[in-house]
């Protein structure tokens, strides 16, 4: 059996029953975040890019464009919706050889939903497998390593959700894999320098590419196999040899969204940790104009990712400066707080704080490089002009799979990221719906919700 054939098989076979309640209400959890993190990126640059283009698309089975009432392609609305969804880097993370963004398949599994005329529980059954699928990858093989971006494991994740959404027969789902993955390998350079625009629509490209690679299987298209093992296949080309271990509900195994992690602050993932450090010792340190150096001691994928490059120290955009350790906990150390307005253009600007960057340097600490991606060990040691040092560990920082978030804290981060544009009595009208997702008839009418006046 190839990898393609079982991972079809397990996304043939899973159904709702298997799924515990714990994981159903994790899904839950997820969609609320990550719609509140899609409503505050509504006005930015990117969301009206991508909004505009699928605007010139229109569908009478399609799904609706996020914020508006127009109905575009699946395809076109799990790209628009999905650039919002990551605009912030605000939406949830998994870690492991590979670190990645699962919830970046939930608008595509809701524009097939909603296209497809599926139920709560259909919608919640895809994305449960949309994690696992997506996170099983990112547990067999390092990608970033060799040069290429988490988001192409999507190509599989997305596919497979969108496939089990249209009911695809098992061979088809094989098909699809092939379809969606031989045309859709992404280059790392999305994440290195000076970050674009396009960080926000790497993984919902490849969404929009994974729903219509379904739909040319659906149609009896084949594609190319197999798609790991071949030849020129995945393996060969891309990520090297792996074996696949275990499924969620497969002999008592964990779902994987069980073990991913909710954003507390609008950062890269690994930079949580520093900055609930930076917070934890801002009152400590006191005046920052006496600090002589900041010494970061962090693990190799976190100084890899954010905190190695020239551009982390003097970052010219949102998209770089929610991707610099140092700017994080610069910010953090003045401000007092890490929030949206954190990474304007004013603000990662000043002056003051690019001055107290260049005292900030960044390690790799073979111990804390061991912890991880158990926990995402940041230790931040402060020193004063007159050698007093302070110093602060965290691993777990508010929102990790070992320290979550309450259903209450959820909340209240979707209330701050939406209520600003929708209303309170709207933001109530959509956590009473999505809390009940699993009671659903109706996505699109959820969706239509979040339209402006």
């Amino acid at each position: 059996m190839t990898i393609a054939d079982q991972l079809a098989k397990y996304a043939h076979n899973l159904n709702y029953a298997d799924l515990p309640p714990e994981v159903v209400h994790e899904v839950k959890r997820r969609v609320i975040d990550s719609l509140g993190c899609a409503v505050a990126a509504m006005d930015s640059e990117p969301a009206k890019i991508v909004g505009e283009i699928a605007h010139c698309v229109s569908s009478r089975r399609g799904a609706t464009v996020l914020g508006t009432t127009h109905i575009t392609s699946p395809e076109m609305a799990a790209f628009a919706n999905g650039a919002m969804v990551r605009y912030l880097d605000y939406n949830d993370t998994y870690l492991s050889k590979e670190p990645a963004h699962p919830s970046d398949n939930i608008p595509a599994a809701i524009a097939m939903a909603e296209s497809c005329e599926k139920n709560g529980r259909e919608l919640i059954l895809a994305i449960a497998l949309a994690y696992e699928i997506q996170c099983r990858l990112c547990d067999a093989a390092s990608l970033r390593m060799r040069g290429w971006d988490h988001v192409t494991y999507g190509a599989f994740s997305a596919t497979l959700a969108a496939a089990k959404l249209m009911g695809l027969g098992l061979r088809k789902k094989v098909h699809a894999l092939g379809l969606a993955a031989t045309p859709n390998i992404a280059l790392r350079q999305t994440r290195v320098g000076e970050i674009s625009m396009w960080k926000a629509c790497a993984f919902s490209n490849m969404a929009r590419n994974a729903l219509f690679a379904a739909e040319l299987a659906r149609l009896g298209m084949t594609g190319p196999a197999p798609i790991f093992e071949g030849g020129k296949g995945f393996m060969k080309q891309v990520s090297g040899p792996f074996m696949l271990d275990g499924m969620g509900g497969v002999d008592g195994a964990t779902f994987k969204i069980m073990e991913s992690s909710i954003k507390y602050f609008p950062a890269e993932y690994h930079s949580q940790s520093a900055i609930e450090a930076a917070l934890a010792l801002r009152h400590e340190v006191g005046d920052l104009d006496r600090v002589k150096s900041i010494e970061i001691w962090t693990f190799e994928a976190a100084y890899s990712i954010i905190g190695n490059e020239a551009e982390k120290w003097k970052p010219k955009s949102r998209e770089t400066a929610d991707h610099s350790l140092p700017y994080c906990v610069a910010a953090a150390l003045e401000d007092g707080k890490i929030d949206l307005d954190s990474f304007n253009e004013e603000r990662i600007a000043n002056e003051q704080t690019l001055a107290l960057m260049k005292r900030i340097s960044v390690h790799v600490d073979p111990e804390l490089d061991a912890e991880y991606p158990v926990g995402i060990p940041n230790l931040l040691e402060v020193q004063g002009e007159d050698g007093k040092i302070w110093g602060k560990k965290v691993s777990f920082p508010k929102g990790h799979a070992k320290n979550p978030m309450s259903d209450k804290e959820v909340e209240a981060k979707f209330r701050r990221l939406a209520e600003g544009r929708l209303g309170s009595s709207r933001v109530d009208e959509i956590l009473e719906k999505l809390w009940r997702l699993d009671e659903a008839k109706d996505i699109g009418a959820i969706m239509r919700l979040f339209a402006s006046e």
